[in-house]
């Protein structure tokens, strides 16, 4: 079949709704049977409902790729569930044109008392691939993993680590016309997330269909050819990747006053070892809306530990208008080694030190890791506006002039005269 001469994923006007509420105690049959008696003279049941798709419709080509963004709870990852047929939509309907891949939990079937190369089988097995077509690709799942010397050790004995690369190597090989992923970049090491942006690539390259949700914008301005961006179930723009990443940069819900970063903090999910409790921007003690650079800025963060945690990272991003990284720093970068910490309430302070940041707007993006083995606070992490001024030493003498750099340090110049 020619793939410039059909449609692989037809989706009309498809909304799923979920029922919101607390899960009921155990009841005895009495308890049952009286309120399935009682039910038809009620007049309601206090039922609330959440619509994380509202209606949505769009096509995409055979050999299409195309990035789903948006943020937390926009309905992204519900789309590619209905996609790939584990929810049926509450109304709507989905048509695909193709044999379906979906990468959407990383180490689903994997079994903790088998060892490596009996869940490459097992797991293979889940994702549909023959075993056949296991063995030929066997050779290749563990190179990708880097597992060599552990294949045969059970997986309940592999670090985080070795789980997550182990488990995305097998899926990886997957050769389906239509491939979902759901972002596999938010796990894992610098190193593992490299190479799953250089698999992905290659599937994009090989003309397969591939849906891909992610918050990294830059990943989806380097993988997708479009973009669509989700928000509260409904679809905000449509249209080319660049384009599309460029409008929800624009309108990321940020800000830095402290009422705005609070909501921020109470919307993200709940972690089971860290809770994020309060990010505080100030210049001079106090909260600021807009950064003089020729001031230190302050970053604080308190949080609240669970359970006694290795490897616990709290840090931040800060991007540029286009959300592209400029640098990013940890609260442990100067620690000798790994360190391992106690349950508890902390606070952990950070300064920009003056002069650095240059007059233009910036996202500062903080986040939480436990190293090596998964995020805390997920993509893309509490978002926080910088706007700022330039009251710096840099440029003082032409005002009129520019700084035309994305960042502007002071940097320490000496002259004289030689005749």
């Amino acid at each position: 079949m020619n793939s410039t001469t059909y449609t692989a994923i037809e989706a009309r006007e498809l909304a799923k709704r979920y029922r919101l509420g607390t899960r009921s105690r155990y009841r005895t049959l009495r308890e049952s049977l009286m309120g399935a008696l009682a039910q038809p003279f009620r007049r309601g049941n206090g039922a609330r409902y959440h619509w994380a798709l509202d209606g949505i419709s769009f096509d995409v080509a055979a050999g299409e790729v195309v990035g789903i963004i948006g943020r937390n709870g926009a309905g992204k990852s519900t789309l590619l569930k209905i996609l790939s047929r584990i929810t049926e939509p509450t109304r709507g309907r989905a048509a695909i044109r193709g044999r379906v891949g979906s990468l959407l939990e990383v180490g689903t079937g994997f079994h903790p008392e088998l060892t490596g190369r009996e869940n490459i089988f097992l797991n293979g097995a889940v994702l549909g691939m023959r075993r056949v077509e296991i063995e030929r690709k066997f050779e290749d799942i563990v190179a990708f993993a880097e597992i060599d010397k552990f294949l045969d050790t059970p997986v309940k004995r592999y670090s985080s680590g070795m789980y997550t690369r182990l488990a995305f190597a097998v899926a990886a090989p997957l050769e389906p016309e239509i491939l979902l992923i759901d972002e596999v970049l938010a796990v894992g090491d610098a190193q593992f997330q490299k190479k799953c942006l250089g698999k992905m690539s290659d599937v994009a390259h090989h003309g397969r269909t591939v849906l891909f949700v992610s918050h990294n914008m830059q990943a989806v301005r380097q993988l997708c050819s479009r973009a669509i961006w989700l928000d509260e179930g409904k679809i905000v723009a449509d249209g080319p990747a660049s384009v599309v990443t460029g409008q929800y940069l624009q309108n990321a819900p940020v800000g830095t006053s402290p009422e705005q970063i609070h909501q921020r903090i109470d919307a993200l999910p709940t972690d089971p070892v860290l809770r994020l409790r309060k990010v505080a921007v100030r210049q001079s003690g106090e909260p600021v809306s807009t950064v003089l650079n020729g001031l230190p800025l302050e970053v604080e963060i308190h949080y609240e530990v669970k359970e006694r945690t290795t490897g616990l990272r709290v840090y931040f991003d800060l991007c540029d208008e286009n959300g592209e990284i400029l640098f990013r720093s940890f609260h442990d970068e100067q620690a000798d080694g790994i360190p391992t910490v106690e349950p508890g309430g902390y606070v952990t302070l950070a300064t920009i030190p003056a002069d650095l940041l240059a007059p233009r707007r910036y996202e500062m993006r903080v986040k939480a890791t436990i190293f090596n083995v998964r995020a805390c606070v997920p993509e893309p992490g509490v978002s926080i506006l910088l706007d700022v001024e330039a009251t710096g030493r840099a440029n003082r003498a032409y005002v009129s002039e520019p700084i035309r750099g994305k960042l502007a340090p002071f940097v320490a110049w000496t002259t004289r005269r030689t005749s």
